[in-house]
Protein backbone atom coordinates (compact mmCIF):
# COMPACT_ATOMS: atom_id res chain seq x y z
CA UNK A 1 0.00 0.00 0.00
CA UNK A 2 1.41 3.25 -1.20
CA UNK A 3 0.51 6.82 0.32
CA UNK A 4 -2.78 7.67 0.05
CA UNK A 5 -5.00 10.25 1.08
CA UNK A 6 -8.03 10.16 3.05
CA UNK A 7 -9.63 12.38 5.60
CA UNK A 8 -10.55 12.39 9.34
CA UNK A 9 -13.60 12.48 11.27
CA UNK A 10 -13.49 16.72 10.62
CA UNK A 11 -13.05 16.00 6.56
CA UNK A 12 -9.67 17.43 7.16
CA UNK A 13 -6.71 16.34 4.85
CA UNK A 14 -4.97 13.27 5.74
CA UNK A 15 -2.24 10.36 4.45
CA UNK A 16 -1.56 7.02 4.87
CA UNK A 17 1.70 5.74 4.54
CA UNK A 18 2.42 1.54 4.68
CA UNK A 19 6.45 0.76 4.33
CA UNK A 20 7.39 -2.73 4.07
CA UNK A 21 10.74 -3.23 6.14
CA UNK A 22 10.75 -7.05 5.44
CA UNK A 23 8.60 -9.84 5.92
CA UNK A 24 7.60 -9.26 9.48
CA UNK A 25 8.27 -5.83 9.68
CA UNK A 26 5.59 -3.01 8.62
CA UNK A 27 5.24 0.48 9.78
CA UNK A 28 2.12 2.51 9.05
CA UNK A 29 2.32 6.17 9.15
CA UNK A 30 -0.67 8.51 9.39
CA UNK A 31 0.04 12.35 8.48
CA UNK A 32 -1.54 15.26 9.54
CA UNK A 33 -2.12 18.49 8.21
CA UNK A 34 1.05 21.08 9.20
CA UNK A 35 0.00 24.02 11.21
CA UNK A 36 -2.01 26.26 9.24
CA UNK A 37 0.11 29.89 8.91
CA UNK A 38 -3.43 32.11 8.17
CA UNK A 39 -5.45 30.42 11.20
CA UNK A 40 -1.67 31.60 13.21
CA UNK A 41 -2.12 35.26 11.90
CA UNK A 42 -5.43 35.39 12.33
CA UNK A 43 -5.31 34.48 16.10
CA UNK A 44 -2.00 36.58 16.24
CA UNK A 45 -4.03 40.12 14.97
CA UNK A 46 -7.20 39.24 17.13
CA UNK A 47 -4.99 38.97 20.22
CA UNK A 48 -2.78 42.20 19.47
CA UNK A 49 -5.82 44.16 18.52
CA UNK A 50 -8.00 42.95 21.40
CA UNK A 51 -5.19 44.10 23.49
CA UNK A 52 -4.56 47.68 21.61
CA UNK A 53 -8.05 48.16 22.09
CA UNK A 54 -7.65 47.82 26.06
CA UNK A 55 -4.53 49.52 25.60
CA UNK A 56 -6.20 52.47 24.46
CA UNK A 57 -8.83 53.24 26.74
CA UNK A 58 -6.47 51.94 29.84
CA UNK A 59 -2.94 53.36 28.54
CA UNK A 60 -1.33 50.50 30.30
CA UNK A 61 1.17 49.63 27.77
CA UNK A 62 1.89 46.17 30.47
CA UNK A 63 -1.56 45.08 28.31
CA UNK A 64 0.45 44.96 24.84
CA UNK A 65 3.54 43.41 26.38
CA UNK A 66 1.17 40.67 28.11
CA UNK A 67 -0.16 40.42 24.82
CA UNK A 68 3.36 39.42 22.91
CA UNK A 69 4.32 37.31 25.71
CA UNK A 70 0.72 35.34 25.70
CA UNK A 71 0.64 34.77 22.31
CA UNK A 72 4.25 33.42 22.14
CA UNK A 73 3.88 30.93 25.03
CA UNK A 74 0.23 30.10 23.92
CA UNK A 75 1.94 29.00 20.25
CA UNK A 76 5.03 26.95 21.79
CA UNK A 77 2.74 25.11 23.79
CA UNK A 78 0.72 24.56 20.97
CA UNK A 79 3.17 22.82 18.42
CA UNK A 80 4.93 21.39 21.49
CA UNK A 81 2.04 19.32 23.17
CA UNK A 82 -0.89 19.61 21.12
CA UNK A 83 -0.10 19.52 17.29
CA UNK A 84 1.08 16.15 16.13
CA UNK A 85 2.82 16.08 12.62
CA UNK A 86 2.33 12.28 12.29
CA UNK A 87 1.64 8.99 14.07
CA UNK A 88 3.02 5.81 13.26
CA UNK A 89 2.84 2.19 14.25
CA UNK A 90 5.60 -0.20 13.87
CA UNK A 91 4.86 -3.47 14.13
CA UNK A 92 8.05 -5.99 14.46
CA UNK A 93 7.31 -9.72 14.04
CA UNK A 94 6.89 -11.66 17.23
CA UNK A 95 8.47 -8.85 19.17
CA UNK A 96 5.69 -6.41 19.35
CA UNK A 97 4.31 -3.22 18.27
CA UNK A 98 5.32 0.04 18.64
CA UNK A 99 3.53 3.46 18.75
CA UNK A 100 4.73 6.80 18.23
CA UNK A 101 3.80 10.61 18.11
CA UNK A 102 5.98 12.69 16.43
CA UNK A 103 4.95 16.96 17.05
CA UNK A 104 5.31 19.93 15.05
CA UNK A 105 8.19 20.70 17.45
CA UNK A 106 10.21 17.58 17.05
CA UNK A 107 9.67 16.11 20.31
CA UNK A 108 8.56 12.23 19.97
CA UNK A 109 6.78 10.03 22.27
CA UNK A 110 7.17 6.11 21.60
CA UNK A 111 5.34 3.70 23.46
CA UNK A 112 5.86 -0.58 23.16
CA UNK A 113 3.55 -3.25 23.47
CA UNK A 114 5.03 -6.57 23.40
CA UNK A 115 3.84 -8.93 21.67
CA UNK A 116 2.72 -11.48 24.10
CA UNK A 117 0.77 -8.94 25.93
CA UNK A 118 -1.63 -8.57 22.79
CA UNK A 119 -5.00 -10.62 22.16
CA UNK A 120 -6.11 -8.47 19.25
CA UNK A 121 -6.37 -5.43 16.71
CA UNK A 122 -9.80 -4.42 16.40
CA UNK A 123 -11.62 -1.30 14.88
CA UNK A 124 -14.13 -0.10 17.62
CA UNK A 125 -16.79 2.22 17.41
CA UNK A 126 -18.22 4.70 20.12
CA UNK A 127 -21.16 7.26 19.96
CA UNK A 128 -19.57 10.37 20.57
CA UNK A 129 -22.22 12.89 21.13
CA UNK A 130 -24.42 12.98 17.69
CA UNK A 131 -22.14 10.84 15.41
CA UNK A 132 -20.28 7.42 15.59
CA UNK A 133 -16.70 7.41 15.50
CA UNK A 134 -14.42 4.46 14.58
CA UNK A 135 -10.81 4.36 16.27
CA UNK A 136 -8.57 1.58 15.94
CA UNK A 137 -6.72 0.15 19.34
CA UNK A 138 -4.92 -3.03 20.77
CA UNK A 139 -6.71 -4.86 23.39
CA UNK A 140 -3.95 -6.31 25.51
CA UNK A 141 -4.63 -9.94 27.74
CA UNK A 142 -5.25 -10.05 31.43
CA UNK A 143 -2.50 -11.56 32.53
CA UNK A 144 -5.07 -13.10 35.19
CA UNK A 145 -7.32 -14.57 32.90
CA UNK A 146 -5.63 -15.19 29.02
CA UNK A 147 -9.16 -15.23 27.37
CA UNK A 148 -10.33 -11.51 28.81
CA UNK A 149 -9.12 -8.18 27.79
CA UNK A 150 -7.80 -5.69 30.60
CA UNK A 151 -7.28 -2.28 28.53
CA UNK A 152 -7.25 -0.94 25.63
CA UNK A 153 -4.81 0.93 23.75
CA UNK A 154 -6.41 3.23 21.33
CA UNK A 155 -4.29 4.31 18.15
CA UNK A 156 -3.85 7.39 15.83
CA UNK A 157 -5.53 9.25 18.58
CA UNK A 158 -4.71 12.83 17.20
CA UNK A 159 -4.97 12.18 13.77
CA UNK A 160 -8.49 10.74 13.60
CA UNK A 161 -8.63 8.81 10.77
CA UNK A 162 -12.29 7.97 9.28
CA UNK A 163 -13.33 4.20 8.64
CA UNK A 164 -11.99 3.57 5.56
CA UNK A 165 -8.49 4.75 6.30
CA UNK A 166 -8.69 2.14 9.51
CA UNK A 167 -9.98 -0.49 7.75
CA UNK A 168 -6.84 -0.62 5.04
CA UNK A 169 -4.41 -0.47 7.73
CA UNK A 170 -6.77 -3.19 9.91
CA UNK A 171 -6.22 -5.23 7.18
CA UNK A 172 -2.46 -5.54 6.59
CA UNK A 173 -2.21 -5.88 10.64
CA UNK A 174 -4.17 -8.56 10.92
CA UNK A 175 -1.74 -10.18 8.02
CA UNK A 176 1.15 -9.95 9.52
CA UNK A 177 -0.36 -10.99 12.95
CA UNK A 178 -2.47 -14.28 11.67
CA UNK A 179 0.78 -16.30 11.39
CA UNK A 180 2.29 -15.26 14.88
CA UNK A 181 -0.78 -16.18 16.71
CA UNK A 182 -4.44 -17.31 16.91
CA UNK A 183 -6.93 -14.81 16.84
CA UNK A 184 -9.11 -14.33 19.59
CA UNK A 185 -13.12 -13.27 19.83
CA UNK A 186 -13.54 -10.64 21.67
CA UNK A 187 -16.95 -10.07 23.15
CA UNK A 188 -18.09 -6.43 22.79
CA UNK A 189 -18.17 -4.51 25.61
CA UNK A 190 -21.26 -3.39 27.61
CA UNK A 191 -22.83 0.55 26.61
CA UNK A 192 -22.10 2.34 23.70
CA UNK A 193 -19.00 1.39 22.03
CA UNK A 194 -18.88 -2.28 20.39
CA UNK A 195 -15.79 -3.99 18.35
CA UNK A 196 -15.48 -5.23 15.04
CA UNK A 197 -12.49 -7.12 13.09
CA UNK A 198 -11.61 -6.27 9.42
Amino acid sequence: MEDEAFTDINGKGISLDCQSHSSFCREFTVHSPKVSIGKVIVYTCCVWLSAYAVFFFTQNTAVLSSAIVITLVSMMLYIHFVKVDHESLLIIGSLGIQVSSSYASGRETTTFIEMNKIKDIVINEAIYLHRIVYYLCVLLKDPLEPNAVSSVVPLFQSSKPRLNCLEGAATHLQQLLLPIRPMCELKAPQGNKTSRRV
